[in-house]
């Protein structure tokens, strides 16, 4: 166990700490900011999903710098930025700050991905990220943060930066997930 799998595995115990702030009645109230009425648990979910998602550049950054990238990380990385991503979605879709036709094209191209993932991983395959797939990724992280924070501090310039980034994040989702298929399809074609 390395240290860029020990920061990829911190990033999957910080998902139920941001799920608690963001989802259970906590008696922390709201606050006003830049024209923006959020509840203060709402914000510190959001600060927990940021520095959670920052752990994805963290972990990769040592793994090269060391020479410590492993067949483990490769797997464990991607599978938990998919758990921390689809965590804060069926969150967002329940506090109905997300409309769930998104949350739903977003996590099945996860799981189809995850799918490959696992057939290659049977055949010994491992299928790191590309950088389309990042890309995405980031876009998500912005969206999702956007949404968190209740559109802050956009909601003063009456900019839906939140449905705009959900939107380009959806966009993305389906562009990437065409890709990884097309570049793939010949795992899907050897298991027949």
């Amino acid at each position: 166990m390395n240290l860029p799998n020990k920061i990829t595995i911190s990033r999957i115990f910080l998902i139920p700490l941001f799920m608690i702030f963001l989802l259970a009645p906590l008696p922390f109230g709201d606050f006003v900011f830049l024209g923006t009425t959020m509840p203060v648990a709402h914000f510190i979910a959001a600060l927990i999903f940021i520095i959670a998602s920052a752990t994805d550049w963290l972990d990769g950054y040592y793994a090269r710098k060391l020479n410590l990238i492993t067949n483990f990380g490769k797997f464990l990385d991607p599978l938990a930025d998919k758990l921390l991503i689809t965590a804060a979605l069926i969150a967002l879709v329940e506090l109905q700050l997300l409309p769930a036709w998104m949350a739903i094209i977003i996590i099945s191209r996860e799981f189809a991905v995850t799918g490959i993932r696992l057939v290659a991983a049977a055949d010994g395959e491992v299928i790191a990220a590309s950088p389309l797939g990042k890309l995405k990724t980031v876009a998500q992280i912005v969206a999702i943060s956007a949404l968190m924070l209740h559109n802050w501090p956009f909601q003063a310039l009456s900019l839906p930066f939140d449905m705009l980034a959900i939107w380009i994040a959806t966009i993305l989702t389906v562009w990437s997930g065409v890709d990884y298929f097309q570049k793939n399809k010949h795992i899907l074609l050897k298991s027949k």
